[in-house]
């Protein structure tokens, strides 16, 4: 199953890629312990961690809502052909993302709005395809959303020390040419899509970050972007990533987002994760534990 309903709002999740990325849980997650993955090994394998190989296994996927007759996209993964020397596993690849997208019935210029929650190479790659040696948006009757402080702190000429080598050409090929044919809409402090869904500021992994609430009759989601990457962070919310740009605002981030979620019953759907996709959370005195998976089918491979 990969369409759920929310409300009156249907979620649709779209797979790219499912497996290693690559990094063994102390590369990823520096400061878990080790003794953390081995103690919740029921949790994590094997939908999250490979312990044979000691590598992480991550799900790239975009969440499709239907809202109020409009289709909206929730981060766009890594893209095809982009070139990404200091990134490997996302240069030059040839996916078949966008059947994954018309076998959801959904075709490119079907889509009405576009939303990044950050800019990290993988969530903003499929904002643009390949074209007579250009880069055109892929969605070009949609609009684009994406953070205000997030487009500035990335943009070539802000001057800020951390772009890191792992982000080469990704504002050049994936966020400049939408930017460039007007299809942005720059945000800050909050932005009202419809009645069932809004962009909240998020910072902490990146500064910029945002996550994608919807509130539709009773049923909430909340779909959280990079503020984690593991179910261990649910019950651990103070690991981050080695991904995480201002560590202590990242951790101030997930704890406040985390413990509001549990309080009120709300889906926690992270950019990566594999397994079913999602969970709804619940306090377990002073911690956070996981009350159920979302509804959706666990994703094996793509």
């Amino acid at each position: 199953m990969n369409d759920i309903v929310l409300g009156d709002v249907t979620l649709t999740r779209v797979p790219e890629y499912y497996g290693s990325v690559e990094l063994a849980p102390k590369t990823f997650f520096p400061e878990s312990a080790e003794a953390s993955w081995d103690y919740n090994r029921d949790l994590l394998v094997p939908d999250f961690w490979d312990p044979a190989a000691d590598v992480c296994i991550s799900a790239i996927q975009t969440w499709v809502l239907r809202s109020e007759g409009r289709t909206i996209l929730v981060d766009t993964g890594v893209g095809d052909h982009k070139e990404r020397p200091y990134a490997p596993l996302w240069s030059h690849r040839e996916s078949g993302f966008l059947d994954n997208l018309a076998a959801a019935g959904i075709r490119p210029e079907d889509v009405d709005i576009v939303i990044n929650t950050h800019l990290h190479n993988d969530h903003v790659g499929w904002n643009t395809v390949l074209h007579d040696r250009r880069w055109i948006p892929t969605f070009p009757n949609a609009t684009y959303l994406i953070p205000r402080a997030e487009f500035e702190y990335w943009h070539p000429d802000s001057g800020n020390t951390y772009r890191g080598r792992g982000h080469l050409n990704v504002f050049e090929d994936s966020v400049a040419p939408v930017y460039d044919a007007g299809l942005v809409t720059l945000w800050e402090d909050g932005f009202q899509i419809d009645a069932n869904v809004r962009l909240e500021p998020a910072p902490g992994h990146t500064p910029g970050s945002s996550v994608v609430s919807l509130r539709s009759g009773t049923d909430r989601a909340l779909f959280v972007g990079d503020m984690l990457h593991t179910p261990l962070q649910f019950l651990e919310p103070d690991v981050n990533s080695c991904f995480c740009v201002e560590p202590d605002e990242a951790i101030a981030t997930r704890r406040r987002v985390l413990n509001h979620a549990a309080d009120t019953h709300t889906l926690v759907f992270p950019a990566h994760l594999g397994g079913h996709g999602g969970a709804e959370l619940r306090r377990d005195g002073s911690r956070l534990t996981i009350e159920r998976w979302a509804p959706f089918d666990r994703i094996t491979d793509v």
